[in-house]
């Protein structure tokens, strides 16, 4: 597995960073130990958790298996803004729940530092200050190494990029956004500040949810039983008709193609598509199962012609919206 640097930062990772989300509650703990024996095994170093999911179990499981390996050979990342509590301090990016929250997840990853601690979600209802101060003294103390964000939108991202630069704070190193072949949003603000900026990008449900990994066809009249789609849609009320439009189904359809004539499987198409965009250091994969990683991990070395790049990319291009559309207009370069 190839490792590239977090932007402009002197730090290595994976090309592929593995989420656990799914430890602790679809995917039991040795399970989750035997796929991270396995992700490093394959080359991989780069582990992403939150103190959110499964309530602070995704980080215990991730530190009782790093208690046997070597703390050094790994880059661990998690976030922090959660509400884990029932005081009213229990959540958000402010002082004292960040304080308190990377006590927390330090003790239950059971290190004396984080590698990459991050946002988990843009807080509207705390100064930018506040936060970005709180993340400096958290790396000066060294429990901390690099800065993160998630779930930012672009003019959120470059004023805590700006404002770190003006106090002479730690920056933000990395972003980690929604971004797959069908979610493509990021690319109108949020990827461009970033490689502007020298931000790392590692995307979230690269696959969307498993619409990206085979099951999801033209024709069908809701979402497979037990996926997640249908829990999602149970959870948000979402219409099936919200995510299963026309360029939705274009999308697939060429995805589809692409894998045919490559001989890969869907999710691997999926997964090259996003590791190639600009801009990308390493998607952020979700596995809940073995056979799910060992998919995911032939990636690395699996490379789309540029013909089947282009004809993904083109499938899911849609009309930009203003002002986008017009400074398109006016590109010099």
């Amino acid at each position: 597995m190839e490792h590239r640097y977090l932007g402009r930062t002197g730090l290595k990772v994976s090309e592929l960073c593995l989420g656990t989300m799914s430890f602790g509650a679809a995917t039991d703990e040795p399970t989750s130990h035997a796929m991270l024996d396995r992700f490093t095994e394959a080359g991989g170093d780069f582990i992403d958790t939150a103190d959110v999911y499964s309530i602070g179990g995704s980080e215990t499981i991730v530190g009782n298996w790093q208690k046997q390996r070597s703390r050094d050979d790994l880059v661990i990342a998690t976030k922090a803004y959660g509400d884990m509590g029932k005081a009213s301090n229990d959540g958000g990016a402010g002082r004292k729940h960040l304080r308190s929250a990377v006590e927390a997840s330090l003790k239950r990853l059971r290190t004396d530092y984080i590698d990459l601690y991050q946002i988990h979600v843009f807080d509207d209802a705390t100064p930018i200050e506040e936060t970005l101060s709180t993340l400096d003294d958290l790396v000066r103390s060294g429990k901390v190494r690099f800065l993160g964000a998630s779930n930012y939108a672009g003019w959120q991202l470059q004023k805590s990029i700006d404002s770190a630069r003006l106090h002479g704070w730690e920056p933000f190193s990395c972003l980690q956004p929604l971004y797959n072949l069908i979610d493509r949003d990021t690319e109108l603000d949020l990827i461009p500040v970033c490689r502007n900026e020298g931000v790392g990008v590692i995307p979230w449900s690269p696959l969307r949810g498993g619409w990206l990994a085979g099951s999801y066809r033209r024709g069908m009249e809701g979402p497979p039983p037990g996926s997640r789609a249908e829990t999602k849609a149970k959870e948000t009320s979402r219409p099936w008709d919200a995510d299963a439009d026309e360029r939705t189904w274009r999308v697939l359809d060429t995805l589809h193609e692409v894998a045919e004539k490559t001989g890969w499987t869907p999710a691997q198409v999926g997964l090259r598509w996003l590791m190639d965009r600009p801009g990308v250091t390493a998607p952020i994969i979700g596995p809940r199962t073995p056979a799910h990683l060992e998919d995911h991990l032939a990636v690395v070395d699996l490379r789309l012609e540029p013909e089947h790049a282009e004809r993904l990319t083109a499938a899911g291009d849609k009309p930009k919206p203003y002002p986008f559309d017009l400074l398109d207009r006016f590109i010099r370069s």
